[in-house]
């Protein structure tokens, strides 16, 4: 895994170089420098003793905790409104996007933390009620679906299944994105400017979704078609890093334009696979999908061959949170930012981690 991530990292410089705004691209690539550095390489020595897991888990559970009580009450002097639950989060979160994405990516720790610590289950299981109420009322959709999708997760790591699962879905996902670019079929999808809207009531919000008169959903559609067009006239070196915004709108198509298409606040295509491929090109996005594949591999076989009943948790949990953190990138862009790419970058170093901690300990099953 090691080499694919200085394979990802060394890509990403050659783009940075042949990139359409160099200086852009070479904050990018220092920010992401830093990343690697702080999350990676720092947790690959650290957490050669369990201790030290055990103390990065209880560092983030309880911060996460802290926030998540300070803005369940702030949201409930705001009538827990759908309307009103970025203010509640404000300024700990951008978002309620970003924040509902940390609380799924906390139930697998406290998952865990039960599994492992009989003495606080009680206050572990306290925590977990109190996650899990806070994700309900977040009111964000992707997060839902991610932790959906961990359940799922975790039924297929323990049947052995979870890889083949991944490379099915990923040849679906390219066959369906041919056969909407067949004779422009997704011109048919393509919604009513005057009836795609925000909705500040979250029951009109979430019948909007589905009838694609959401103006959130609509907004994607324009980027995302944005985006595949770019593909098309960059497609080996891609834009470059952080420069989706200055060259996206001569690529949207009228018919797709919503009531926020000016994006005023510069924000992404909201989907960090297709970011990936129209910024880096797709040798880009097949590095880092191969970077996630062996990710998802190395969990599933970790848990499979580990005897330590403590790493073989460990490894279940990281393989949840990744998929949590694959789900939700579908439908936004936060490898980046520094809470949910942090957690991402830390599943990498912990998993690398336990597979040469148990190599050294000979505690592998054969």
């Amino acid at each position: 895994m090691i080499s694919l991530l200085i394979l990802h990292f060394a890509w990403i410089i050659v783009t940075v170089i042949f990139s359409s705004d160099a200086l852009i691209s070479l904050k990018y690539l220092l920010a992401k420098g830093w990343y690697l550095l702080a999350f990676i390489f720092a947790p690959l020595v650290l957490f050669k003793e369990k201790k030290n897991i055990r103390l990065a888990a209880i560092l983030f559970l309880t911060s996460m905790l802290l926030v998540t009580i300070l803005s369940l009450y702030r949201h409930y002097k705001l009538g827990f409104s759908f309307a009103n639950i970025n203010n509640a989060v404000t300024p700990f979160f951008r978002n309620h996007v970003n924040y509902s994405a940390m609380l799924v990516c906390a139930v697998p720790v406290l998952v865990a933390s039960w599994q492992l610590n009989k003495k606080y289950r009680l206050i572990v299981l306290i925590a977990l009620v109190v996650v899990l109420a806070a994700l309900f009322l977040s009111y964000a959709r992707g997060a839902w679906l991610a932790l959906v999708i961990g359940v799922a997760v975790y039924v297929l790591i323990v049947i052995r299944k979870l890889f083949v699962v991944f490379v099915l879905s990923a040849v679906l996902l390219v066959a369906s994105l041919f056969w909407l670019k067949t004779n422009d079929r997704y011109l048919e999808y393509s919604h009513n400017f005057r009836t795609t809207i925000f909705h500040k009531d979250f029951k009109q919000h979430w019948a909007a979704t589905y009838q694609l008169k959401d103006v959130s959903t609509a907004e994607r559609f324009n980027r995302w078609i944005a985006g595949v067009r770019m593909i098309g006239d960059h497609w080996v070196l891609g834009v470059g890093p952080n420069t989706f915004y200055y060259n996206y709108k001569p690529y949207t198509i009228p018919v797709f334009k919503t009531w926020v298409s000016k994006n005023e606040e510069h924000s992404t295509v909201h989907n960090y696979f297709l970011l990936t491929a129209i910024e880096q090109g797709l040798p880009g996005l097949l590095i880092f999908l191969l970077l996630i594949g062996a990710m998802i591999f190395y969990a599933e076989r970790l848990y499979h061959r580990v005897k330590d009943k403590f790493y073989r948790t460990t490894a279940m949990a990281c393989g949840v949170i990744l998929l949590m953190i694959i789900t939700v990138n579908f439908l936004s862009d936060l490898i980046e930012t520094d809470k949910i790419g942090s957690l991402f970058f830390l599943c990498f170093a912990t998993l690398v981690t336990v597979d040469i901690n148990n190599k050294n300990k000979n505690q592998i099953s054969t």
